[in-house]
């Protein structure tokens, strides 16, 4: 039996940025949608596409873009819902797969929370055997795993007494919501990955499930992936933030920089597609013009190319790299990389 599934020791190696607590490389995901000869795939949906990023323990990256940019999907990949096509993950320096980490040992200390409270829970199981479950699969005896659930529910703020026996219909959306959290928490995982985990809730309580991860987080040193479709939701939570389109990340850096002074014109368009909060300053006009291009056939060059205001034949003749901009901000865009040959851009060195 694994006694460690029901620790409280949690604190891991430290990994520095140098050494991160999480390495993704190259991370590629696609979805056959047509079949040719003999069966075999002639059209993809590219879902996720070259994906590459780092997260430090104790921080939280926010993942944020547009319905279909393939933030979902990407959280999939990482806990292994889904089979990468390509690309490599290491958890603390040690590969997933491949001589690694197992799938088992990866998931005992990565956990995920899904958007739809109700759909994650199986309506049969009371709410202390569905939070059990995972434990009870581990190895874990049936009393330390009830123990242990009854544990996980006081911290997310749900007396065992009042609601270990209730089922997920018994419950509110925010309620449920909060035991999903348990649930991830119950193995004491190094890192959760949050996937539109509150926006299905009305505001008040958003803020009050948002208060509890903040304090969980602090409360465990967790490091968090939080992905989700509200930019105000991932300002307040994030340390750092990716920003995706069509697929591919296209600017990554802290949160007080992409929020303060983003590079890529997409992210640009992002923020200002917020709504005010003073109704004198409505915006008139869309900031992003047209529709994502289609997944299966993306326009050569960058992707935003056909949407993007500044757009040139640099864009369309070569892809711009994920580089830096300086004080950890990284950039896919030619206007900001010196020397590409854009007309906004500076001079090589």
């Amino acid at each position: 039996m694994r006694t460690d599934l029901i620790s409280d020791d949690v604190d891991g190696a430290n990994p520095t940025a140098a050494n991160p607590l999480l390495r993704v490389q190259g991370l590629r995901k696609y979805f056959p949608i047509q079949f040719g000869l003999l069966g075999r795939p002639s059209a993809y949906v590219r879902s996720v596409d070259g994906v590459s990023f780092d997260v430090a323990a104790g921080e939280t990256l926010g993942i944020v873009g547009e319905s279909g940019c393939g933030k979902s999907t990407t959280a999939r990949v990482l806990i292994r819902l889904l089979k990468p096509d390509e690309g490599a993950m290491a958890l603390d320096g040690q590969p997933i797969g491949a001589g690694g980490l197992s799938e088992r040992e990866m998931r005992q200390q990565i956990q995920m929370v899904f958007q739809d409270s109700y759909a994650s829970l199986n309506p049969r199981l009371t709410i202390e055997d569905s939070i059990a479950f995972g434990l009870r699969a581990n190895g874990v005896r049936r009393a330390l795993a009830q123990e242990r659930a009854h544990e996980v529910l006081d911290m997310v703020g749900l007396r065992p007494a009042v609601f270990a026996q209730r089922y997920p219909h018994e419950l509110s959306g925010g309620q449920r919501q909060r035991v999903n959290i348990a649930r991830a928490l119950a193995l004491n995982p190094r890192i959760v990955i949050l996937d539109e985990a509150v926006s299905a809730l009305d505001k008040s309580v958003e803020a009050q499930v948002l208060n509890l991860l903040v304090e969980l987080k602090e409360r465990l040193n967790l490091t968090y992936i939080f992905i989700s479709h509200d930019l105000n939701v991932v300002q307040y939570i994030s340390d750092r933030v990716m920003v995706m389109y069509l697929g591919q990340a296209i600017e990554m850096g802290p949160v007080s920089q992409i929020y303060g002074d983003p590079k890529h014109p997409y992210t640009r368009g992002l923020l200002a597609s917020r709504l005010p909060m003073d109704p004198r300053h409505r915006v008139s006009e869309p900031p992003l013009a047209g529709d994502p291009p289609n997944p299966i056939n993306p326009p050569s060059g960058c992707r935003f190319r056909t949407r993007c205001p500044i757009a040139e034949t640099v864009c369309a003749a070569t892809q711009p790299m994920l580089l830096s901009g300086g004080r950890d901000h990284q950039v896919a865009c030619h206007a900001q990389q010196p020397g590409s040959g854009h007309s906004l851009a500076t001079a090589a060195a």
